[in-house]
C-alpha cells in the first residue's frame, strides 16, 4: 500500500515529544493510527542520535508473550537503556491484560517518552483519566482528508478528484482495492466486524438488533436533526420494544467508539448551548454508501457530513446554530474565532440560493459567514457572506 506523510498529525506528536503525558493515539477503527506511530518512530530515528525505540505492536505473533502486563513490564524494562532517550511504542494496547498497570508503572518511573494505540472501545477518551493515574494527551486522527486523498492518487483535476472522493471516502485500506464493490465490502467490514463488534464486546449488549438497527437509521439519517425519543418511537414501531434511555446508551457508545459524532444546537439569538435535539454525522461519509448503497443519496447530506469532520480535523468545535426557528448547518468556534456556515450541494437555482442565504442574512453579528457549495467558480461574494466552492474550501 502506498504511503503518504499525514504531516500535521506528525507535527502535533512532534510538539508534544518529551513532555510527561501519556501520548493516546485515538480514532475510528483502521483511520492510520499504526502507520502514523511508524511514521513518527521512523522521524525519532532520523533527529535523535542517542534515541533508544522500544517499539511492541500487538498485530505481531512475535509480541504474543507479551500478552499478560508483567511479562510487559520485564520486556521493556530489560530493553532501557540508561544513557539514551528511551522512547516506548505501544499499538494495541488493549490486547495486553492489565496494560493499565504496565502503563503506569512506566510513567511514574519517569523514564519513558509514551506513545500508545488501542481498539476505541477498549481506550475510550472519556476512561483514559480513570485508566492512567498520569496525564494524558490525547491526539484524534481522522480518515484521509480531501487533500490527503489527492495526494495518495496525485490527482490534478479537483472536481474528478472531489467526484471520487465522495464516494470512496477517506479510509485508506480501501484504496487498494480495484473496484468500487470491493472498497464497500471492505468498509463495511471495518464498520461492522471491527466497530460493532468491539462495542458489543465491550459493554456486553444483548439487544444486538436494535443496537444494528439504531446503526442503520443515524447511518441513513445524517445531518438530520433527531432525539433519543424519536429514535426509541421509530425502532417501537418496526418491533423492537426498547426503552430511550437505552437507545441513549447505544448512541453514547458509537460515539465513543468514533464510529459518529455528536453535533449539539446553539442559540445565537440567546447565545446558550440547547439540549435534546442533535445532529448525527459519520466518521467517515463512505460508511454510509458501503452499508447502504449508492443509489438515492442526498448528495447534500453527504457534502454536510465532509465538512463537518473537516472542522473538527481542523480543531473547531462544531453546533448547530438556530435563529428564529431558522437553521444554520455550521457554527464553528475555535479560540476567539467563530464562523457561521451554511452548506448546500448546488446553489444554481436562485431560489435554493436565497433559502440557504436566508438564515446567515438574519445574523447581525460581524463574525464571519460563508456558503459552501459546489460553484466550480473561485470564491465570491454577497452581502458579506463568501460563496465558497467545495473543493477550494476543502484544499485551503
Amino acid at each position: 500500500m502506498k504511503l503518504i506523510e499525514r504531516t500535521e498529525y506528525i507535527q502535533k506528536l512532534y510538539d508534544v515529544k518529551g513532555t510527561p503525558d501519556i501520548k493516546v493515539i485515538t480514532g475510528v477503527r483502521r483511520s492510520g493510527k499504526s502507520k502514523l506511530m511508524e511514521a513518527f518512530i521512523e522521524k525519532i530515528k532520523h533527529i535523535d542520535d542517542i534515541a533508544n525505540i522500544i517499539h511492541i505492536n500487538y498485530n505481531d505473533d512475535e509480541n504474543e508473550c507479551l500478552l499478560e502486563y508483567h511479562t510487559l513490564l520485564d520486556y521493556v524494562k530489560n530493553k532501557y537503556k540508561k544513557e539514551k532517550n528511551n522512547y516506548l511504542f505501544i499499538d494495541e494496547i488493549q490486547m495486553c491484560n492489565g496494560f493499565e498497570k504496565a502503563i503506569n508503572s512506566f510513567h511514574s518511573s519517569e523514564k519513558y517518552d509514551i506513545y500508545i494505540t488501542g481498539s476505541n472501545a477498549f481506550l475510550l477518551s472519556s476512561d483514559l483519566a480513570t485508566l492512567f493515574t498520569g496525564r494524558t494527551f490525547e491526539i484524534e486522527v481522522f480518515p484521509f482528508s480531501f487533500k490527503e486523498f489527492i495526494e495518495y492518487y496525485s490527482y490534478t483535476d479537483m472536481q474528478t478528484a472531489y467526484n471520487k472522493y465522495l464516494i470512496e471516502g477517506g479510509m485508506p485500506g480501501s484504496y487498494v482495492y480495484k473496484n468500487e464493490s470491493d472498497k464497500h465490502r471492505y468498509i463495511r467490514s471495518i464498520f461492522d466486524m471491527l466497530i460493532l463488534r468491539d462495542i458489543k464486546q465491550k459493554y456486553k449488549i444483548r439487544n444486538v438488533v436494535v443496537l444494528e438497527k439504531l446503526t442503520d437509521y443515524l447511518t441513513d439519517n445524517i445531518a438530520n436533526l433527531t432525539t433519543p425519543r424519536k429514535l426509541t418511537d421509530m425502532i417501537n414501531r418496526k418491533g423492537d420494544a426498547v426503552d430511550h434511555k437505552t437507545v441513549d446508551k447505544y448512541i453514547g457508545y458509537l460515539c465513543k467508539a468514533f464510529a459518529f459524532y455528536k453535533v449539539k444546537r446553539y442559540d445565537i439569538q440567546g447565545r446558550k448551548y440547547l439540549s435534546s435535539t442533535e445532529k448525527y454525522y459519520l466518521s467517515d461519509h463512505s460508511f454510509k454508501y458501503a452499508k447502504l448503497g449508492t443509489k438515492n443519496q442526498d448528495y447534500g447530506r453527504v457534502l454536510e457530513n465532509i465538512v463537518a469532520i473537516e472542522l473538527m480535523r481542523r480543531g473547531y468545535e462544531l453546533y448547530v446554530g438556530v435563529l428564529y426557528k431558522k437553521e444554520i448547518d455550521f457554527v464553528a468556534i475555535k479560540d476567539s474565532e467563530k464562523i457561521y456556515i451554511q452548506v448546500a450541494n448546488s446553489v444554481e437555482d436562485q431560489n435554493t440560493k436565497e433559502r440557504e442565504l436566508a438564515p446567515l442574512q438574519k445574523i447581525k453579528d460581524s463574525y464571519s459567514k460563508m456558503l459552501i457549495t459546489r460553484t466550480g467558480y473561485p470564491e465570491y461574494d454577497i452581502e458579506g457572506i463568501k460563496i465558497v466552492d467545495i473543493t477550494d474550501w476543502l484544499l485551503n
